[in-house]
């Protein structure tokens, strides 16, 4: 809801400014933020606001709310951007054009990368096996845990794309460091010729380290000078008269080239991102292709929230300027549209990355071709968006219908629980809106504290949790409240809100039929024990499966991670006296945790390192 307009004098305020450089911030009675812009004159840029006799709608409606403004001085018209790029991005103004880009990209690590220095791995003591034989995984989040990343890819489909080359082409592990220290016999990716096994001693330290470098060279886009390293050592074993090895490189050198010509893009010899935006009944689109080092990284849409704005020129710099603002940034951006102030946002980017970024637009040959896939690219994933938000909010509408509701509702909460026999019990809570998954703001529970297996006082924590939080000021109450459970877990929801003092939130149970088939699902009303079965034609009844099918899916990945971790910690590790080293020992001398589970003290004893007093202390940790 719109705050009241105020008396704001905006051209008293005009007059106290500078001309200088810098960033602006406009707030509403209810100190909420309406919009951060940037101005190379201050003075002018805001004095438009206040002093043109004629404004458009969307600019009047939001000059009508300002209550005060606040204004930064900056050096540059650069750093004045870039200023602006990080507050929308943080602060998400109301009427700015933001991005709405709810996770980082994904990366390629090389752990324990003798480049990068001493990784976090070596100063929390990990065993120096797993960092002088390092692996590659794929990444997420921030980047500080030594080694050396690679990316950002625009998908994590890439990255496991890239990763699935990188282990064909030059054998590299890829399986977690507890699964390596305790091998006593290489695994399936050495049988399918994936790894060298490292784990095991089938391949010293310094050839492991070359493939590494090969790797590495590889991913930094020196696929010529692996090739010719390459060469050079097939030669030298022909020489030798080492036929075999050679005939193993010779291998390997006809397979960089056929990933080379598979994957290199005739015209992209540079780094660069192909950037067009569409826009079509107030949404708009924008789609990336990604080339490095003249090979296709695939492409990524984008559907940034306009707030009204149907302007492609300020809808491009305000996509361009968050995107890029913690993203290594190519150099070469070429556009659909001339993006506002171009000159000044290459320079803000050039001063950001440390190296010269060219904006282009009007462009031939292959660059013309690139930039019309992107824009048939942006055009389709457009058409496809308008085609489900329409069915969205049919689906929405329908609901509405369904439930009786006055009004459709903007936002719908579910709450489901997962766990295995009362292990490791998560809840999750997802949020749906009129434009679908809200990701940013799903929340997990990790449950305590409760009978194992009690999904009644598993959902009660999880509701009292959540809600609590809300009436704390994190986030809002829901317009419509989904339980995946039956009456009882319904109950608790009633009980919860009670017990808070929430009023006026419709609360629905979703209960499986007796064949548990989509579709067949009835709908419990919360304090009117009337049950309702929309069936499987019913668009309402689509929407709660998206919607219960989301929270499921949320809760149960929550479970694995955290059960997961839980077995990881073995009974070896909280054994007082049992190190990495002496674990390892009895690892590899019993074949295995069921091995030395069946051991007596005395075969314990055999195990170097292990004498009776620490044989009598692993007995007893597992036969009390």
């Amino acid at each position: 809801m719109n705050a009241p307009a105020t008396n704001f004098d905006g051209k008293a305020f005009v007059r106290t400014l500078s001309s200088a450089p810098g960033v602006y911030r406009m707030f509403d009675a209810d100190d909420g933020l309406l919009y951060v812009g940037k101005a190379s004159n201050l003075k002018k840029r805001v004095g438009s606001y206040f002093l043109k006799p004629r404004l458009e709608p969307r600019i009047a409606a939001m000059i009508g709310q300002i209550a005060r403004m606040e204004t930064t001085i900056t050096r540059t018209e650069a750093e004045a951007l870039l200023l602006e790029a990080q507050l929308i991005k943080s602060l998400r103004p109301r009427y700015n054009i933001v991005l709405r880009d709810d996770k980082s990209y994904p990366y390629i690590h090389l752990t324990g990368a003798k480049s990068a220095g001493r990784s976090r791995r070596e100063a929390d003591g990990e065993p120096e096996l797993t960092v002088r034989f390092p692996r590659l995984e794929f990444h997420r989040g921030a980047r500080d845990g030594g080694g050396r990343y690679f990316g950002p890819f625009p998908s994590a489909g890439a990255v496991r794309e890239s990763l699935d080359l990188i282990q064909k082409l030059f054998r590299i592990r890829n399986c977690a460091d507890s699964y390596f220290r305790n091998r006593s016999r290489p695994c399936l990716q050495f049988q399918i010729q994936r790894c060298t096994a490292p784990c095991v001693g089938y391949v010293d330290e310094v050839a492991y380290a070359q493939q590494v470098r090969h790797a590495e060279l590889f991913l930094d886009g020196k696929a010529e000078a692996v090739m010719q390293e390459l060469v050079a050592q097939m030669e030298k074993a022909s020489s030798e008269l080492a036929y075999e090895r050679a005939a193993t490189i010779r291998d390997q050198i006809a397979a960089v080239k056929r990933v080379q010509a598979h994957h290199y893009v005739q015209g992209a010899s540079t780094d660069m991102d192909v950037i067009a935006c569409v826009l079509e009944s107030g949404v708009a689109c924008v789609s990336v292709l990604f080339f490095r080092n003249g090979i296709g990284l695939g492409s990524h849409d984008f559907f940034p929230r306009l707030a009204g704005s149907s302007d492609l020129a300020a809808i491009l710099a305000s996509f361009i300027a968050q995107y890029y603002l913690d993203r290594p940034v190519p150099t070469e951006l070429i556009v659909s549209t001339a993006p506002e102030d171009a000159p000044a946002l290459a320079a803000a980017l050039a001063e950001r990355s440390g190296h010269g970024v060219e904006i282009k637009h009007a462009v031939r040959n292959e660059r013309a071709r690139f930039l019309d896939l992107a824009r048939r690219n942006a055009q389709a994933a457009l058409a496809a968006r308008l085609a489900s938000k329409q069915t969205l909010l049919a689906r929405f509408e329908a609901l509405r219908e369904l439930l009786g509701m006055d009004e459709m509702p903007q936002r719908i909460e579910c709450f489901d629980i997962s766990h295995t026999m009362g292990e490791a019990t998560v809840a999750s809570c997802v949020v749906f809106g009129a434009d679908g998954p809200e990701k940013s703001q799903y929340r997990r529970f990790n449950i305590s504290g409760i009978t194992p297996g009690d999904d009644y006082a598993a959902m009660h924590q999880a509701l009292q949790r959540r809600y609590k939080r809300v009436q704390a000021g994190e986030g809002k109450l829901p317009d419509l409240l989904l339980i995946d459970g039956g009456a009882g877990q319904v109950q608790q929801a009633v009980d919860v809100l009670n017990e808070l003092g929430v009023e006026g939130v419709p609360i629905v149970g979703v209960a499986k039929g007796e064949a548990r088939r989509a579709g067949d699902e009835s709908l419990i009303l919360a304090g009117s024990g009337k049950s309702l079965f929309p069936g499987p034609e019913s668009p309402a009844s689509h929407l709660i499966q998206v919607v219960r099918d989301e929270a499921h899916r949320f809760a149960i990945t929550g479970h694995r991670g955290r059960r997961e971790k839980a077995r990881e910690t073995s009974t070896l590790e909280e054994i007082s006296g049992v190190g990495a080293r002496r674990r390892a020992a009895l690892l590899k001398h019993f074949g295995g945790l069921g091995g030395i589970t069946r051991a007596g003290v005395e075969e314990l004893m055999q195990v170097e390192g292990i004498n009776r007093q620490l044989a009598e202390r692993i007995y007893g940790a597992f036969h009390g």
